[in-house]
This record gives C-alpha cells, sequence and structure tokens, in this order.
C-alpha cells in the first residue's frame, strides 16, 4: 500500500516537458510511481483541475532566525516553497561566538531590517559552530533548508575585532579554509558574500575587508566540494556589476564551482546597464563559466515608518542619520523641531516627485483613518500642506506608528521583467523571505510569476516557469534527487490551480516574537504542499506535521581533493 496518492491531476513535472496527465504515488519520502494508479493509499489527494509540480525552491533567503521559532517559514510553505535558502548576503546564524551575537543581530537589523526584539525574544541562543546551529534547526523543521554560510561571520570566528578593520592574513586565510570546511562537511551549500553592505554603525561588514586572495582561498575549498559562492555586487553600477560578475567567471572556471550574484533590477532608468550585464553574462556562460544572476518577479514596493529604520532614506543622510540612530523621542523631537524641519524639507525636495505618490496605509489612531488609502499629494492637498510636512505630521501625531507605501519604484516594466525572467541564464530569485519585514512583503513571488508573467501576459509557458524555480533551481545549488517530480526523487510537491494561483493582497499581522509586525501575503490557488512526502499545508486545514530536512548535508559532499 503506498503512503500517499495524488490523483487526476496535471503533471509539470519540472523538466520543461509538456504537461500530462497522471497520479502520483509516494512511499516513505519518495515518488515511487506515475501514472494510472488503482491501489489504495493511506492518504490521498485528488487533484483533479490541478497542476501537480515538484516544490519551488527560494535560493535567497534570510529565513535564518525565523526558523528558529517558526519551522515552516511562514508563509512560505503556504506558497509552495519546499526549500529555502538560507544565509544570503555574508550573513549566516552559524559560525559564532558568543560575544559576537549582538553585532551579528546589528548587521540583521541593519541590512535585513530585522527587529532586535525579535532576536532577544524569539531566538534561544544555544550554539556556536555551524554543525550545532544545523542541529539545532533540524527541531521542529517542516520546510527544507539549504543553509549558505556567511563570509562575514568566518572571518568573525577568526579574527575577532580585527574582521571588521583590515585584510587577513595568510595564516588567518587558512584558518579560514578550515572553518569554511568545516562548515560545508556539516551541510552548507555554499558561501555568500557582500561588497555593499553595511554594519548597524554604518561601516563596511567583514566581508568587504577581504581581499581577492582571500576571495580565491575561500573559494579554492568550495571547489573542493563543488558548492555554490553567492554575492551581492555593486548592484547600483552597471560597471562595477560587470566587473564583480567577472571575477565570479574566473572563480568559477578555476574551481569549477557554480556563481550567482543578486540583485539584478530592470528599471526605466538602467534598461541599458541591464542589457549590457546580460551581454556579459552570455559571454562568460559561453567560455564555460557558471554566473547566474538572480531575479525577483514581483515590482519593488516599498512600505516604511519612522518608527524602524528604512533604507528608502539611505540617500538623505540627515533623515537616516535621525532615524538610524535616533530613540523615538529624539525622532519626534526632530520632527518637531522648527529650525531642523526646513532643513529635512530641503533635503527631501531632491526626490520631490516621490512624496506625493506615497499612500497613507496604516494609522493607530481614529483620527486618521480616514485618510487610509489616499497618497500624500492628497492629504497634502486637503491639509493646505506639502506632501512632505503631511507626512511628518501624519507621522507625529501617530507617535511614529504612520505607514506609507511607494507602490511601484521599479522591476514594474512588464516586457522588459518578462523578457529578462525568460532568459535561459536568468535565475529566479531575490525573494528576500524572512527580511524587510516592514518594509514589503516577500512572500507570493511564485504566485506573480504564473499569475502575472505565465498567465496574464504569456511571458513563459506554464512548464518554463515551473522549471525555472523547481531542476533549474536544484541543479544550479547541486541540490539532489529535488525539483523534479520523478520516481526514486524525493517526495517536495506543489498541487495548486493554474487558473487561480496568485499572491493575496500585503497585509499587517502581528505574529513576530517581541509583539511585533509584520507584512505578510496569503497564497491563492495552492491547494496543497508535500514535503519529504508528507503534508506540510493545505488550503482547507493550514499548517501540519511534515518532514523538513537541511540539504545538501554531509552525505551528498563532493570533494574531490584527495
Amino acid at each position: 500500500m503506498y503512503d500517499l496518492v495524488i490523483r487526476n491531476g496535471k503533471v509539470v513535472d519540472g523538466s520543461g516537458a509538456p504537461a500530462y496527465n497522471a497520479d502520483v504515488a509516494v512511499k516513505g519520502n519518495r515518488i515511487v510511481k506515475i501514472g494510472k494508479i488503482t491501489e489504495a493509499a493511506r492518504s490521498e489527494v485528488d487533484a483533479a483541475g490541478k497542476v501537480v509540480t515538484p516544490g519551488f525552491i527560494d535560493p535567497h533567503t534570510h529565513f535564518d532566525a525565523q526558523i528558529l521559532w517558526d519551522g515552516c517559514a511562514k508563509p512560505a510553505l503556504s506558497h509552495g516553497v519546499t526549500t529555502i535558502v538560507s544565509g544570503n548576503c555574508s550573513l549566516s546564524l552559524a559560525p559564532l561566538k558568543a560575544k559576537h551575537r549582538m553585532k551579528l543581530v546589528g548587521m540583521f537589523n541593519q541590512i535585513e531590517e530585522m527587529p532586535l526584539k525579535a532576536f532577544k525574544e524569539g531566538v534561544v541562543w544555544d550554539w556556536e559552530t555551524f554543525t550545532d546551529y544545523i542541529t539545532r534547526i533540524r527541531k521542529g523543521l517542516a520546510i527544507n533548508v539549504a543553509p549558505l554560510v556567511g563570509h562575514s561571520v568566518i572571518r568573525l570566528w577568526v579574527m575577532n575585532d580585527a574582521a571588521m578593520e583590515r585584510t587577513a592574513t595568510d595564516a588567518e586565510i587558512v584558518e579560514m579554509q578550515g572553518v569554511l570546511r568545516e562548515c560545508l562537511d556539516a551541510g552548507a551549500v555554499g558561501l555568500s558574500t557582500s561588497y555593499v553592505d553595511m554594519d548597524e554603525r554604518l561601516q563596511p561588514v567583514p566581508s568587504r575587508y577581504a581581499d581577492a586572495r582571500e576571495v580565491d582561498a575561500l573559494a579554492s575549498v568550495l571547489g573542493e566540494y563543488g558548492r555554490v559562492l553567492q554575492i551581492v555586487p555593486e548592484f547600483y553600477d552597471a560597471d562595477l556589476t560587470i566587473a564583480r560578475l567577472d571575477q565570479l567567471a574566473e572563480l568559477s572556471l578555476k574551481y569549477n564551482i557554480p556563481t550567482t550574484f543578486s540583485p539584478l533590477f530592470v528599471n526605466a532608468d538602467n534598461v541599458d546597464a541591464v542589457a549590457r550585464v546580460m551581454k556579459r553574462v552570455d559571454e562568460q556562460f559561453d567560455r564555460g563559466a557558471r554566473v547566474w544572476p538572480q531575479v525577483q518577479t514581483r515590482p519593488i514596493d516599498i512600505s516604511f515608518s519612522f518608527a524602524v529604520p528604512s533604507l528608502l532614506f539611505m540617500r538623505m543622510p540627515t533623515w537616516y542619520r535621525i532615524i538610524r540612530f535616533g530613540t523615538p523621542a529624539e525622532i519626534m523631537a526632530a520632527f518637531s523641531d522648527p529650525d531642523n524641519r526646513p532643513k529635512l524639507v530641503q533635503e527631501a525636495s531632491a526626490l520631490g516627485s516621490l512624496w506625493p505618490t506615497l499612500i497613507f496605509r496604516h494609522a493607530a489612531t481614529e483620527t486618521n483613518q480616514k485618510y487610509i488609502g489616499q497618497t500624500l499629494g492628497e492629504i497634502a492637498k486637503a491639509r493646505g500642506t506639502t506632501a512632505v510636512d503631511a507626512m511628518i505630521d501624519l507621522s507625529l501625531e501617530e507617535k511614529l506608528d504612520a505607514h506609507f507605501l511607494s507602490s511601484g519604484m521599479g522591476h514594474n516594466d512588464d516586457k522588459a521583467v518578462g523578457d529578462l525572467l525568460s532568459h535561459p541564464r536568468v535565475h529566479i530569485g531575490a525573494s528576500d523571505g524572512g527580511a524587510h519585514i516592514l518594509s514589503f512583503s516577500t512572500y507570493g513571488d511564485t504566485g506573480y510569476l504564473f499569475s502575472h508573467f505565465v498567465r496574464d501576459l504569456g511571458s513563459m509557458s506554464l512548464e518554463a516557469a515551473v522549471k525555472k524555480i523547481t531542476s533549474d533551481t536544484a541543479a544550479i545549488w547541486g541540490i539532489p534527487q529535488r525539483g523534479l517530480l520523478q520516481e526514486g526523487y524525493v517526495a517536495d510537491i506543489a498541487v495548486f490551480d493554474a487558473a487561480t494561483i496568485e499572491r493575496g493582497e500585503e497585509k499587517f499581522v502581528n505574529d513576530v516574537p517581541g509583539d511585533g509586525h509584520r507584512y505578510v501575503r496569503d497564497s491563492h490557488g495552492v491547494d496543497t504542499v508535500i514535503v519529504g512526502g508528507g503534508i506540510a499545508w493545505t488550503a482547507k486545514d493550514g499548517y501540519k506535521d511534515a518532514c523538513g530536512e537541511v540539504l545538501p548535508g554531509a552525505d551528498v559532499k563532493k570533494k574531490v581533493a584527495a
């Protein structure tokens, strides 16, 4: 008897081949038969009228902390995501000495906009090594995790405070290589690094102090295991991005490793720059290098309030200094100061066309509920003031708990984005799941891919889109026996309605440790999500127990050094 049979579905197997009608049988955690199945099963899923695909793989997330209090990585699992890659952008929660914990938390707070209170109340620090962290996250895990190890934390482990001050000595580089090997042996899927990020002091993160010989030495270790190198390049400058791309290509060729960089956005003012980057990607692939650009599906929408720092204000130093380092009382005092306020308004004028378009989306007081959904331009007109002044006034009236939305800031040219996503050498990812929780909802990128680019625009076929986020991702990241519906493969499966799948509207929820809030999106059209042969989520009953794993795991190590 089978443990599970999914009946009457249209199978899109992840290979890119045309869909076909079939049943799928599961025994234990494996797919054991695909075809017409008459035998009974302990559990059945009726997939009539629905598509049956491999579970989706999200290659750029920051669920490192969330999975410590939420093994489902909610709501990612409900969107059909069965595997997440954590530890991106040079930041992972291990290896990490106890004395460096708050330093790392500060970096997560600054770079990924994750609240300090969530770490304080949601994380029990009972590990230091990567091996112990893996042991810790396995408890209650309902989703698969393929964890990267962060370059910044490896530097901290070896160099302590000097990691934030200088390049490494030869001896320190050798020690870092040893630490990286230990992490890869424990199950790390690769190494992440960053060339742009800043810490809580607005100083470069440790990985940015590394020189080329250090990166080369660490890449040589990745070559021993065939594992991935992920970087954040200077994405705001095409020339610098191409230079990093070339650097990755040389490392990929030298050590036979896959590499990936993110993000790559296409905006109205950088279409030519993206074309140049992609031209170089093609050239490097033609040489035999593997340099995968990661591209997100969704437009850039940013929400903010002045209760927490927002990266939206990074280009306005007076504003950012106040909201990054000031207490709520100090921020309100600065906004109220008749001498300081004109300076703020003047500095904001550099983005003068932005402010009237912002949407007022959340207020705590009853008085300002009437403005919800209006733009700052409309509110300013009603109040007889300017959009910037209206934003400041509303923030003061709401004691900084006024939320504003900048919608469609970029990556919203459907034709350009659709063409980019369809490119055979573009890696769909960069969701940032688990991060920026008050800036934008990072959930539903897969639903948006199917609803907007497959169903609405026809930018790619259903089969091609499934392949992009299943078998392609598994192949790039070296995740074995996943990404395809194939006999013998692990049963990570999504069942959804291709006619209705989409992301829900952003909603404001209170489910973060420390009485914290975030923006999330519900899934629509997803019926059942299966992880490791177990039903992990259904639209009818919600989250269930399932067996998530840490991938790829030491058992599939590809070490080739003698």
